[in-house]
């Protein structure tokens, strides 16, 4: 838990030097059971696909982000049915839902154009993932997993960079 802890931190603190206003970051804590290894998928720019590994009628086993053009290692496993959603430009994530019990059972991933990824099962607790700053976006996920996602929790900020940002590129 330290380990994760401190991930989230040096990450937080590259990022806020690098891509965004931290008056714009915010947190979702971690949901599910939090057993087994770490991990945190992050990247440089803005998140431009997504996708998720689900076993029928069971549980998310993987994420993989973009960012740019440039695909993250899967955190957890590519076991099961792949969904995947690849998005356009000035579209970002801005809301995750989903169930979980002791791991994580469904996830809704939802952008600013109203499109959702859907993966899972939707059975046990539910859960509402979002930033506080109408203005942000997701910029990455960590959690823990043990066979599948055993926990997440997200991070958002502002990003402010050349995919598709309303004109606003870094220098």
């Amino acid at each position: 838990m330290i380990f994760l802890i401190f991930i989230a931190l040096l990450t937080g603190t590259t990022l806020a030097n690098d891509w965004y206003d931290s008056q714009y970051y915010s947190f979702s804590p971690q949901v599910g059971s939090g057993k087994g290894l770490s991990y945190a998928i992050t990247g440089k720019g803005r998140i431009t696909g997504v996708r998720v590994w689900e076993a029928s009628n069971s549980f998310i086993y993987g994420f993989q982000f973009r960012y740019g053009h440039t695909w993250t290692t899967v955190a957890g496993r590519e076991l099961g049915r792949k969904q995947e959603i690849e998005l356009f430009d000035d579209e970002a994530i801005v809301a995750i839902s989903g169930k979980y019990a002791h791991n994580i059972q469904s996830v809704v991933f939802t952008t600013n154009l109203g499109r959702s990824l859907f993966a899972g099962r939707p059975i046990g607790h539910s859960f509402n993932m979002y930033p506080e700053n109408e203005n942000a976006e997701l910029r990455f996920v960590s959690g823990r997993f043990q066979g599948a996602i055993s926990s997440m929790g997200t991070h958002w900020a502002l990003v402010t960079e050349p995919y598709g940002t309303n004109g606003k590129y870094l220098q």
